[in-house]
């Protein structure tokens, strides 16, 4: 089965960073620390995760 992006259904706000942990196998509260220190040391991490929110399909219903 081909491995795909997807947001997760472990979701705090949109599951984007629950979804990138799941595609790469780690902690989703180490994307979501990452993700965090990325927007307070600059706005690129703030976009980039708006973005992802924007772009990112929902997981099917079976996957």
């Amino acid at each position: 089965m081909e491995k795909r992006l997807y947001k997760s259904q472990n979701k705090m706000v949109c599951g984007v960073c629950a979804g990138i942990a799941e595609y790469f196998g780690v902690d989703p509260t180490l994307v979501r620390l990452g993700t965090v220190v990325l927007a307070l040391a600059g706005s690129a991490g703030f976009w980039a995760y708006i973005i992802a929110a924007i772009i990112m399909p929902e997981a099917p219903a079976e996957f």
